[in-house]
């Protein structure tokens, strides 16, 4: 089964401003993560899905696909719905939506998620790794709690479960949710007849609307702690941080 991958990326954010295109290691963001998910090369190909022509162009001079999309989705999968829907991408059994500020992400995070659709049989899948320490109270790292067969039972930027017993949780009992999905091409399609919910509106986690309307969302649990997304100011300066000395060997 062929496997498309899309990058949305909306350039009207509201934590860090022109997120699409600030720079990381001197490249715009949605650049650097289109690089990485290509570099992988689990995927058939790679688009950047985007409502501004100015990260459409940033994104063709660097060498990579991109298409224009509408203005009024209200979130990334809504987006990735519209360009699998378009008649040159329609061959593509499978469709990867890759949060556009993950730069750092893994090829096993990729393959995971594939997995949980293709071989698991999920309706969605994804990805999560363990998650420790002062990290599990940041809103920004969201958690995932799954079930017996490893399917999220939800999704929250609160801690996760919750932890009565005082004192430090054990390990393996916190999962941060890492940004992608892999659907099936039906179930894609389904998404983009489904209306927001209202845990999705509270929590602006996109993932929850899914699950409101019954589709099955497949985890894949990576053995590695990963880093955030980059929602911020600060995340940005972290990003930058690491990239240097990812840069350095170091």
């Amino acid at each position: 089964m062929q496997a498309l991958g899309v990058i949305p990326a909306r350039l009207a954010s509201t934590r860090l401003s022109r997120k699409p295109l600030q720079l990381l290691g001197g490249r715009p963001l949605i650049v650097r993560v289109a690089e990485r998910v290509s570099e992988a090369g689990i995927l058939d190909r790679v688009i950047v899905a985007t409502d501004s022509p100015e990260v459409l162009a940033a994104v063709e001079s660097a060498g990579f696909e991109a298409v224009l999309t509408a203005t009024s989705h209200e979130s990334g999968t809504d987006r990735v719905a519209e360009v699998a829907s378009m008649p040159a991408f329609r061959s593509y059994g499978c469709v990867l939506n890759v949060q556009g500020d993950e730069p750092f992400l893994t090829s096993d995070a990729l393959t995971g998620a594939l997995g949980r659709v293709t071989r698991d049989g999920d309706d969605i899948g994804t990805a999560a790794a363990p998650l420790e320490g002062e990290s599990i109270a940041d809103p920004s790292r969201v958690k995932v709690v799954c079930d017996q067969k490893g399917r999220a039972l939800y999704f929250s930027r609160s801690s996760i479960p919750f932890w009565r017993e005082g004192g430090a949780a054990p390990a393996g009992l916190y999962w941060q949710h890492i940004g992608l999905y892999a659907f099936t091409r039906e179930a894609l399609a389904r998404w983009g007849t489904l209306e927001p919910t209202r845990l999705e509106r509270a929590e602006r986690l996109e993932q929850l609307r899914a699950l409101e309307h019954g589709l099955t969302i497949g985890v894949a649990r990576l053995t590695e702690p990963a880093e955030p997304g980059i929602d911020t100011p600060e995340d940005l300066r972290r990003a930058e941080a690491r990239w240097t000395l990812t840069a350095r060997g170091t």
